[in-house]
């Protein structure tokens, strides 16, 4: 079978709508996956779990004094419902997490510099800071071609209690500094929960040693506003080439696929297949996870979460087969951290773009940017790249991570500190 980037770019086209974790986008994303499969001629296997789930009811940002004015915000998700009849008290301004300024900040509805990291979050709490006020976007946004972004605190945020905050444009936070509010008013309301979430499974037995499997993943969610079709109906339609050519190939070892869910919560649907099935760990050798392919503009750019000795064969094949690309030993923010933090090294296809030539997390993930052409190659490479692997006599990949790649993965996780 010929790999085909017309035929992703047909399902990727199939995929342009907003996939945001546990609502009815990504369920509708999965049963187009599950449409896929089915139509390769495999059953499809919907693993649910549950994933953090909130709506904002309502939300209000104030000056009251010396001069009202209403501000438009978007709220923090999982901030609570502190504010739900709203929270009067002084404005400051935050300029640093300075402890001359934090000393000036209880009682005090804060206006930051940036976003919640984890170091601010606490430092606020320590002040006694009653709400909180983020920048969004760039002075120079378009309201009519821009979104306010939106954004939910961590478990990792709350465990120690919450802090009602919101989004307000760059331009507008702008102005209300310079305004001089005195006393200003948030209002925060939403609904908080879990809902589900879903990972779709399909899977090709070995015919000579099925007991040892390498599995394919990429995330199939996206984010508010975003049609994600770089970050990732891409990697979602290319390993579902990916199955195609192994449905036609039949592999000597088992390859399994997995649509996972929620990535963008925190790698929600990874882990959930990781700690549903430790059964299954000890027999796969390897992940190969695809996240952001296919851009027209861009480059070829993979990273290996493994041994040097994997960089440097797949480094010997491109330059023996002629295909343009790089690839290093390093950590990568997606799907293959929860693998590798079992000790299962893998393989993250990426491709990386000129400043300007795509975006992500915004309404500007859009399918005008993706070429049929390059993710043709892509996956072309990766094929011949798998036939090696999946079909290798001796499996050529230790089962291990490297003491380096444990401290970056450790790191990324928060099992230490940065």
């Amino acid at each position: 079978m010929k790999i085909s980037g017309n035929r992703m770019m047909s399902m990727l086209k199939s995929l342009n709508f907003e996939r945001l974790s546990t609502f009815e986008g990504e369920r509708r994303g999965a049963a187009i996956i599950e449409e896929n499969i089915r139509a390769i001629g495999i059953e499809p296997v919907v693993e649910t779990f549950k994933a953090p789930h909130y709506e904002i009811k309502k939300v209000k940002f104030e000056v009251l004094t010396p001069k009202y004015k209403e501000y438009t915000v978007s709220g923090y998700g999982f901030s609570g419902n502190a504010a739900k009849d709203g929270v009067e008290a002084d404005c400051i301004y935050i300029e640093s997490m300075d402890e001359v300024l934090l000393t000036k900040a209880s009682g005090t509805i804060a206006i930051l510099n940036g976003g919640i990291g984890d170091e601010t979050f606490k430092k606020l709490m320590e002040a006694g800071v009653v709400g909180v006020v983020c920048p969004s976007g760039t002075y120079f946004d378009k309201t009519s071609e821009t979104d306010l972004e939106e954004r939910m605190l961590r478990p990792r945020h709350t465990a120690n209690g919450v802090l009602p905050a919101v989004c307000m444009r760059i331009k507008d936070l702008v102005a209300l500094v310079n305004s001089k509010p005195q006393k200003v008013r948030l209002t925060l309301e939403q609904e908080e929960g879990e809902a589900d979430s879903q990972n779709v499974i399909a899977e090709i037995k070995g015919t000579e040693m099925p007991d040892e499997v390498i599995v394919y993943t990429a995330h199939y969610d996206s984010v508010v506003f975003s049609h994600g079709m770089f970050d990732n109906g891409s990697g979602t339609v290319m390993i579902m080439e990916m199955l195609r050519y192994f449905a036609a190939n039949p592999p000597k070892r088992t390859v399994r696929f997995i649509w996972c869910g929620s990535e963008e919560r925190g790698l929600l649907g990874s882990k959930a297949y990781v700690a549903a099935h430790e059964d299954l760990l000890e027999k796969i050798r390897l992940c190969v996870n695809i996240d952001m392919v296919g851009t027209a503009l861009g480059h070829d750019e993979w990273r290996v979460t493994g041994e040097e000795a994997i960089v440097a064969a797949i480094r010997y094949m491109y330059k023996t087969i002629g295909y343009p690309m790089t690839v290093r030993q390093d950590i990568y923010s997606s799907d293959s951290i929860p693998f590798a933090d079992k000790g299962i090294p893998g393989i993250n296809v990426i491709r990386t773009c000129p400043q300007g030539g795509s975006q992500i997390h915004c309404r500007r993930d859009i399918i005008d940017i993706m070429s049929a052409e390059a993710l043709e190659n892509t996956c072309s490479f990766l094929a011949q790249l798998s036939d090696k692997l999946v079909n290798a006599a001796i499996f050529p990949i230790d089962r291990k991570i490297p003491d380096n790649i444990v401290e970056k993965v450790d790191r990324y996780l928060l099992k230490k500190k940065q």
